[in-house]
């Protein structure tokens, strides 16, 4: 019942009953990524907007940086293609996908920032203060 209220009168908690239901009646599975999420997408041209309509369906808390660059490439028509046609292979430089962590207890605070104790870094040699005048 909380699920079904939460669901009913907020959209950060997940799909609204609202989308739900849009989805359910128009929506085409396009694929889900790493993270859970749904990625769904209306066949045809919407004529209100000009293109596709497309969206995702997040896996818990709806957290815009929760998506990938490769379906957030797709969600905004800069693709194409979905990653899931794809072959992609990534780099072995390339890190994997992780959402921004800013405003968690997992949020990164290098040393010297004020949420983090101990000496900041000391600056380097090319570094030097600018003074009126000089």
């Amino acid at each position: 019942m909380k699920l079904f209220l939460l669901r009913f009168v907020t959209w950060w908690n997940g799909a609204t009953l609202n989308t739900l239901f849009y989805t359910h009646r128009h929506g085409v599975l396009v694929g889900h990524d790493q993270f859970g999420n749904a990625y769904y997408r209306k066949p045809g041209i919407d004529p209100a907007l000009g293109f596709e309509r497309r969206w995702v369906i997040y896996n818990g808390v709806s957290e815009a940086s929760m998506t990938p660059p490769g379906w957030n490439g797709w969600l905004h028509h800069t693709v194409d293609v979905p990653p899931t046609e794809e072959d992609y292979e990534p780099h072995p430089w390339e890190q994997p996908h992780m959402a921004n962590p800013t405003g968690t207890p997992a949020a990164i605070r290098p040393k010297g920032s004020t949420l983090n104790r101990g000496p900041r870094q000391p600056s380097t040699g090319d570094y030097e203060a600018w003074s009126p005048g000089a």
